[in-house]
This record gives C-alpha cells, structure tokens and sequence, in this order.
C-alpha cells in the first residue's frame, strides 16, 4: 500500500533537526534561572522598580555573554577532539 522507503528517506531527512531542537529544547531551562536570578541581583542593590530592571538587564546580558563565551570553548574543544 505504501512504499516504505519513502518514508525512512523522509525520516533520515529530517533526523539531525529533530535532534536539533532537543538540544535547543534545554536552553529554555535556563530563560527562568537568569530572569530570576538577574531580577534578585538587581533587587539586591536597589530599591525602586526602574533601577531595579536596569540592573537586571545589565546582569542577565553579562549571564547570557559569559554562557555564550563557555559554550563556545567547549564546543572549539570538542572540534579538536
């Protein structure tokens, strides 16, 4: 009825973006962690509400800059591997 190797070509096409969007799938993890973490850094140091996402800003872009920096050595390292 149906040629089955159609479909595992069609499989085999789209395997690596599958697994693609696994990986990508665990960033969101962390979204929260530097939200929360980035709001409670910047509640530390100020009291009024604008100073506060400023500050949380300034951090949660450094978090995302210094995350960025090791994923990038890691992944140089695992090239050379």
């Amino acid at each position: 009825m149906f040629d089955v190797s159609i479909f595992s070509s069609i499989g085999n096409l789209f395997m690596p973006y599958l697994f693609a969007s696994f990986w990508t799938g665990r960033w969101w993890y962390a979204l929260p962690l530097i939200v929360s973490i980035s709001l409670v850094y910047g509640a530390t140091r100020h009291e009024h509400l604008v100073p506060i996402l400023v500050n949380a800003y300034k951090s949660a872009v450094w978090v995302l800059t210094f995350m960025a920096i090791i994923f990038m050595v890691i992944w140089v390292v695992g090239i050379s591997l």
